[in-house]
């Protein structure tokens, strides 16, 4: 069984080609640039297992051409990973909004699509690019059945008084403005690999557990998870709100953006500019909103003072949600790391860490510094803590693509 994970940005179609019987990644890539100039200038990076990597400067005007270049790359004869088009089983689909209508992944149906073109208006920058990966699938691959897996789905279990906003009752029953919270496919990952590790090394019962995930990338977000499901998270209606970000700002007071529109002169789309691209560790620290580049500058000798305040505020937000997560749990049997900072950068884990003694919580530092590349999941902490914190690599696209099997195979379709 051969899923292939596709994950569609505007201008960008990242792939995974995943052997469901053994797990194994056959291939993953990029294409890059896709509908920008009219497709010129854009790249085809392919990565197949065991093989060269291949990379191709094609014109992709539309994602209907990114689809046939990466499928024309699967079945090359020298650097493809299948034979043929036909060993594909089944097309699992990385959707990043899917509202309130989707608790759990969906074969994809007229109501499906309608359902996620409907959520544009909450994922304006994500939905438009996931739909048209999907629907040049559709067209590529007439005869495979396709998935959506939703990246709302895993926080559609918390309650009322988590997700609702302090606005007019009726924003929520008539436009939906509530918290969804986003990263949902990373977080049930390595909640499931947690809460796994927690029972066979801790004997706790999974119903009792009390975990906090922590993804960290250029996106950051974190959520409460009891008993294996989310009762709250820190992204809200959009990815913007929560943890400071690579180029977000996370959460801050609301009246600023008229203050800001007002002093500025800025309309709305220079506001969304503002918060989405230009604020987070880029804006504090003027450097880069790449974590390594801002550490780097933080380090350096003299130091750059605004690289300094950009680490610190990161570090902060994190390690402000992980108490206020333990309030709302009742206290704490684990905390995991994951994604490209919570799994790489030892300086956040332990920064963010070491206020938190107050709740038994010990990090060894040698553990923390010094850990064993490729394992599924790492304690960190002290012999002593009786707070386990874990560092889990996080694995999305198996988690499309075991959704994926599991739904196609359901209906009859594997």
């Amino acid at each position: 069984m051969i899923v292939l994970v596709i994950n569609c940005g505007s201008s960008s179609l990242k792939y995974d080609i995943i052997d469901m019987d053994t797990h194994e990644t056959l291939a993953d890539g990029l294409a890059d640039r896709v509908a920008i100039n009219q497709g010129a200038g854009a790249i085809l990076k392919h990565r197949p297992t065991g093989k060269p990597d291949y990379t191709a400067e094609v014109p992709m005007p539309d994602h209907a051409d990114a689809i046939k270049y990466v499928l024309e790359a699967l079945t090359h004869p020298e650097h493809g990973v299948i034979d043929s088009l036909q060993q594909i089983t089944a097309v699992g689909h990385r959707v990043v909004h899917g509202g309130e209508n989707f608790t759990k992944s969906a074969l994809m149906t007229t109501d499906v699509l309608d359902a996620i073109e409907d959520c544009i208006k909450f994922g304006p920058l994500h939905n438009p690019g996931n739909l048209q990966g999907i629907r040049a699938c559709a067209r590529s691959l007439p005869n495979v059945p396709q998935v959506a897996v939703f990246d709302t789905e895993f926080h559609q279990s918390m309650p009322q008084k988590a997700y609702l906003y302090g606005l007019p009752y009726e924003y929520y029953t008539d436009l939906g403005v509530r918290r969804y919270g986003f990263h949902g496919t990373s977080h049930r990952y390595v909640t499931l690999k947690a809460t796994e590790w927690l029972e066979q090394e801790k004997g706790i019962p999974v119903e009792d557990q009390r975990v906090i995930t922590c993804h960290l990338g250029n996106g950051c977000s974190m959520a409460a998870v009891k008993g294996g499901k989310c009762v709250d998270t820190s992204m809200g209606l959009t990815p913007l709100e929560g943890l400071l970000m690579g180029t977000r700002s996370g959460d801050l007071d609301p009246a600023i953006l008229p203050f800001l529109q007002k002093e500025l002169n800025l309309g709305s789309e220079d506001t969304d500019r503002v918060l989405n691209k230009n604020s987070g560790l880029l804006g504090i620290s003027g450097v880069s909103s790449d974590m390594r580049d801002v550490k780097a500058a933080a380090f350096a000798e003299p130091p750059n003072p605004r690289a300094v305040a950009a680490l610190e505020v990161f570090c902060y937000r994190i390690t402000k949600y992980i108490g206020s997560y333990a309030a709302v749990l009742g206290g704490v049997d684990a905390v995991v790391f994951t994604a490209g900072i919570g799994e790489n950068e030892p300086l956040v884990r332990s920064v963010t860490t070491e206020g938190l003694a107050f709740m038994g919580l010990e990090v060894d530092l040698d553990k923390n510094e010094h850990m064993e590349k490729g394992a599924e999941v790492t304690d960190i902490s002290t012999d002593a803590s009786p707070v386990a914190v874990l560092v889990i690599p996080t694995n999305e696209e198996l988690m499309i693509a075991t959704d994926t099997l599991e739904i196609v195979e359901g209906n009859g379709l594997g």
